[in-house]
């Protein structure tokens, strides 16, 4: 009697409820996956693994698994991997991929954890080709095989030549165990049993990056038997692809000690006059984005502000969004503050728009909320209907900023203006201190912005008394 293999489910749902995998018959996912299974509950480690499924034939190990699972996109199994050992240290993290998903797409993410020697184990099924997708030629294609886009064999002259992913890992300092197996028979599924306890045994001591690479029959997309395709395994791959140990450092492997994070940002900063951002329920998350040409100083804009209020003790976020041109294309950036913790820097509904081009005040003023205000430069025409509840306030900017002696300034104008329209919850000294501090490469210019500034709350003040406001 076969003994019930553990680590898996009672069900895979997938199949209604049924214990029928999705593999074909004679593919090795099942036996490899079987023995993942079965240390981590020998081990009892259940509890402590996550289990990073690829895009491939094994897309669905999800329904197989009896632990933590997660579903990584396309190539990046090792890198989800990565911010899962990271995040949660002292689990058991396994990153579990094929020959597209690793040895194609993902094998920068793979070589790149291999190369830091993060904390997961990362086995790779390697059969020789694309099964999913429909038995196409791989990076791992063998010289001379034959698959539905190589009819006539790989030709390594114009197709290149096989990627042997355990040799190139083996040139690298940081991995703890790298090893090549294969589950042809049962002597190889013996020794792919002791490579695969050992790279969990590794992740459960905290000891690195473990890479197992298996070689896997494939029947389906090989066209044969299984008797066929176990010994085209043996008396083919095996010549491109040696089976053995390529490293295993593991007794004298350090148990990894992630560094601590720094618990205050003047820890970080090593400064003492940085201020804490400080929670209070009662300041309101204001939104403001800050919009138009490259070469305006919209970002520049957009980080005074966004300094300001950290100075302030605001918790503050700064986002922006450019396209490859230096100058001319469109940029913009996003500025969020708040009395709390911020989840997203993003904005698509600001409280606060400043557009600085016709294209910008299109795009961006509809989406302002109802309370909120848009500012601009008169010199913009509005052809279109403001949304309901939202104040447009413009501006001559660029008049300010000419008049003051200063074009270029049109930026610091509309900073000033901001603050006279009572439209930032920040003190003009912290505003103050922060534009200064950002021509620090150019001091030559802080006393003309500052008139810049100046002058742009007094044509605001004027305007107000003149209205009668």
């Amino acid at each position: 009697m076969n003994k019930k293999a553990t680590g898996f489910y009672e069900s895979f749902d997938r199949k209604d409820g049924s214990r029928t995998t999705t593999y074909c018959a004679g593919c090795g996912h099942g036996i490899v996956q079987k023995l993942i299974a079965e240390a981590i509950a020998d081990m009892e480690l259940q509890d402590d693994t996550v289990f990073i499924s690829p895009v491939g034939c094994a897309a669905f190990c999800y329904y197989y698994f009896d632990c933590g699972n997660v579903a990584a996109p396309h190539g990046r199994a090792s890198a989800v991997a990565t911010g899962i050992s990271r995040s949660i240290p002292g689990k058991v993290v396994i990153a579990y991929q094929g020959d597209g998903d690793l040895g194609a797409i993902g094998f920068n993410n793979a070589f790149q954890a291999a190369n830091r020697g993060d904390g997961f184990a990362c086995f790779f099924i390697n059969n020789s080709l694309y099964a999913m997708t429909g038995g196409q030629m791989a990076p791992t294609t063998v010289a001379g095989q034959k698959t539905t886009t190589t009819p006539y064999g790989r030709d390594v002259s114009r197709d290149g030549y096989p990627l042997r992913v355990c040799e190139v890992f083996a040139q690298l300092e940081a991995p703890t165990y790298i090893a090549r197996v294969s589950v042809a028979d049962t002597k190889r599924i013996m020794q792919a049993k002791k490579a695969v306890r050992r790279a969990i045994e590794i992740q459960r001591d905290g000891k690195g990056f473990a890479f197992v690479e298996v070689l896997s029959p494939c029947p389906t997309n090989w066209r044969m038997d299984s008797i066929e395709s176990a010994r085209y395994c043996t008396d083919v791959m095996e010549k491109t692809f040696p089976l053995g140990c390529y490293r295993d450092r593991s007794s004298e492997a350090e148990i990894i000690q992630p560094r601590k994070a720094t618990t205050t940002l003047r820890d970080l900063l090593g400064s003492s006059t940085v201020v804490e951002s400080v929670v209070d329920a009662s300041f309101p998350t204001i939104g403001m984005k800050f919009s138009g040409f490259g070469g305006q100083g919209v970002l520049s804009l957009g980080l005074v502000i966004a300094e300001a209020a950290g100075r302030a003790g605001r918790f503050v976020s700064w986002f922006p969004s450019y396209g490859p041109e230096q100058r001319g294309g469109a940029a913009s950036c996003s500025v969020v503050m708040s009395g709390q913790e911020i989840g997203s820097p993003t904005v698509d509904a600001p409280d606060i728009l400043v557009a600085m081009n016709q294209p910008s005040l299109e795009r961006f003023a509809p989406n302002v909320r109802s309370g909120g205000a848009v500012i601009y430069d008169p010199s913009i025409p509005v052809e279109f209907k403001p949304p309901t509840g939202v104040r447009m306030l413009p501006f001559p900017a660029i008049e300010v900023a000419k008049n003051a002696g200063v074009p270029k300034a049109v930026n610091t104008a509309f900073l000033g203006a901001l603050s006279a329209h009572d439209l930032l919850p920040i003190d003009d000294d912290h505003l103050l201190s922060a534009l200064a501090d950002s021509f620090a490469a150019k001091p030559h210019l802080v006393e003309k912005n500052i008139e810049v500034f100046k002058a742009a709350r007094q044509t605001v003040w004027e305007d107000k008394v003149e209205m009668g406001r």
